[in-house]
């Protein structure tokens, strides 16, 4: 199992790569496929400073909490290609990512080990 303060580093960093990905891989076009990974990776951000683990800063929401908002921005972002109609586009980095964000909160640890 990933432990909490891992999946929080993952978190940051995923988060951060949702915002940047449509510049890095040429899709940073105005439509909903920059859009949709942008939001959600600032949704991310926003949501993991808020969590209740390790690498959280204010630590109101819990993590079981948090490991169902990514499975819900995993499943939006690996379906948003067709439900936004750019899949004759653009669509691996988002159905990439987005089943990263719906498995690895399926082999996260519910609880942290150590909050303070």
């Amino acid at each position: 199992m990933i432990s909490t303060r891992v999946h929080g580093i993952i978190d940051y960093v995923v988060g951060a790569l949702l915002v940047v990905a449509p510049f890095l891989l040429g899709f940073a076009d105005g439509t909903a496929a920059q859009w949709v990974p942008m939001i959600l990776g600032l949704g991310a951000l926003g949501y993991s400073a808020l969590t209740n683990y390790e690498l959280g800063l204010l630590r109101v929401i819990p993590v079981p909490v948090h490991l169902g908002l990514d499975v819900a921005s995993g499943v939006l972002l690996a379906a948003s290609p067709w439900l936004f109609g750019f899949a004759d586009r653009v669509w691996l980095p988002h159905v990439v990512i987005g089943v990263g964000e719906i498995i690895i909160p399926l082999i996260t640890q519910r609880h942290p080990s150590q909050v303070r």
